[in-house]
C-alpha cells in the first residue's frame, strides 16, 4: 500500500470486477483503512463519500464479495479488485451497477448472455410461469432434465461426426442451456464450475 497514491481527500477509486466473468460490477472508493480491512478480511470494504464513513459490502444485504486479487494501474492512483460475489453488486438487485446500456456500438456477444440466461433459469425455478419450457423441465424433475442433456449431447456428437459446424453451434447451445437447467436443479452454481476450471488451469501452470 505504500506505493498507492490517494487523492487530497485520502481516497483512491476502485473498479470491482468479477474474477471469473470479468464483468465490471461497480465503481467505489477506498481510503487507507478500507484498503487495510479489505486485505485483512479478504472481503471488500469501501469509504462512502456521501455518508462519510467506512462500509463493508454486504454487511446488511449479505451480498459480500470475496477478494481474489488487487491490482493498481501504472500511476498507482486507481485499483482493480477482482472478486467472487455472493450476490448482486447493485443495491437495485442487478448483478452489476453498470446495467444501463446507453449505446451499443457493436453486436459482439459476450459472456453477459450466459449470465442473463442463468438469471432467467433461476427466476423460472422460483416463479414457475405457466407455459414456459424451463418451467416444464423443473416440473418434470431431474430424470427429464438428465434425459434432455443426454439427447442434446448425442446431437452434438452427431453434428461433429458430420462435420456440420452450423448444426454443431445450435446443438451445443441447446446442450449448454439444458446443462444450466440441470445445474440449477442440483443447486450447483455455474460459477463453481468455472472455479474448478480456474484451479485446474493454475495447477497446470505451476507444474
Amino acid at each position: 500500500m505504500t506505493n498507492l497514491k490517494f487523492d487530497e481527500k485520502g481516497l483512491i477509486p476502485v473498479i470491482v470486477q468479477h474474477a471469473i466473468t470479468r464483468e465490471v460490477l461497480t465503481l467505489a472508493y477506498m481510503n487507507e483503512e478500507a484498503y487495510t480491512k479489505t486485505v485483512e478480511t479478504k472481503e471488500t470494504w469501501f469509504f462512502s463519500r456521501s455518508r462519510q464513513e467506512l462500509w463493508h459490502k454486504g454487511e446488511t444485504s449479505g451480498n459480500t464479495q470475496q477478494v481474489i486479487s488487487i491490482r493498481s494501474d501504472c500511476d498507482s492512483d486507481a485499483l482493480v479488485v477482482e472478486v467472487l460475489p455472493t450476490g448482486p453488486a447493485c443495491h437495485t438487485g442487478e448483478e452489476t451497477c453498470f446495467h444501463n446500456t446507453l449505446e451499443k456500438l457493436d453486436n459482439t456477444v459476450g459472456y453477459n448472455v450466459i449470465t442473463s440466461l442463468i438469471n432467467i433459469i433461476e427466476e423460472r425455478e422460483q416463479t414457475m410461469p405457466e407455459g414456459a419450457y424451463t418451467t416444464y423441465l423443473f416440473e418434470k424433475g431431474v430424470d427429464k432434465i438428465c434425459k434432455k442433456v443426454g439427447e442434446e449431447s448425442a446431437e452434438v456428437i452427431i453434428a461433429s461426426k458430420n462435420n456440420d459446424s452450423e448444426e454443431l453451434k445450435w446443438e451445443a447451445a441447446d446442450l449448454l442451456y439444458h446443462l444450466l437447467v440441470l445445474l440449477q436443479n442440483q443447486k450447483v452454481s455455474f460459477y463453481d464450475l468455472l472455479q474448478v476450471l480456474q484451479k485446474r488451469h493454475e495447477s497446470k501452470k505451476q507444474k
